[in-house]
């Protein structure tokens, strides 16, 4: 099964594709986490992507496509696969089509996570992590028992650069104007599924299935 998640930023993609995993066993490839990995690594990939997540900006397609080619053929992903944050536009759509032709693929289904930009501003920043083991706290909603510190480890929390409201705000404008005509290039194909993103992970969750059910 290889399925797509549409979505803005911190609609709930990552989340959902673990549920994914956790029930299917196919590989979540989360195109940002692999580009924040980079960065934190320093590599050279990491050095040319970090001032553009730091500012809001996507990382050049030419990159971001050959980061996932290369996801593609390990052998995890040879029963299937969760995109989360590719493609993010109709041109890399087109390029994503041809290369899972090229070795006997397709996408199953694409589902898109709706929920409205007040939630995801404060879903994004209300984010914080740890820097040493990679716990995820929200300020919000699953807050550390000593504020501003990892339960785990008792390191200080920090924010990500691209969690701060003025950086989503300018994703969220460039998701609307990019990644949205997505929808109808998959609504064209027979492969769209819309479910509300907003309410609690297992409800969410429910929604999914049955989308990737009717599928």
């Amino acid at each position: 099964m290889n399925l797509i998640l549409l979505g803005p930023p911190n609609a709930g993609k990552g989340t959902q594709a673990k549920n994914l995993f956790r029930d299917y066993q196919i590989p979540q490839i989360s195109t940002g986490d692999i580009l924040r990995k980079a960065v934190k690594d320093g590599t050279e990939l990491g050095k040319i992507a970090g001032p553009l997540m730091a500012a809001g900006a996507y990382v050049p397609d030419d990159i971001v496509i050959g980061i996932v080619e290369e996801r593609l053929k390990q052998p995890d992903c040879a029963n299937g696969f969760v995109l989360d944050g590719f493609p993010r536009t109709i041109p890399q759509a087109d390029a994503l089509e041809r290369m899972l032709a090229k070795n006997g693929k397709k996408i199953d289904a694409v589902v898109s996570l709706e929920v409205p930009h007040s939630k995801l501003i404060e879903r994004g920043s209300g984010r914080r992590s740890c820097p040493v083991d990679g716990s995820v706290y929200h300020v919000y909603q699953n807050p550390p028992k000593r504020a501003g510190y990892c339960d785990k480890c008792g390191a200080g929390l920090v924010q990500r650069e691209d969690d701060h409201p003025e950086v989503i705000e300018k994703r969220l404008q460039k998701y609307d104007a990019e990644t949205s005509p997505l929808k109808d290039y998959y609504a064209k194909k027979g492969l769209l599924k819309s479910i509300d993103g907003v309410g609690t992970t297992d409800g969410i969750y429910a929604e999914l299935r049955g989308a990737i059910g009717k599928a």
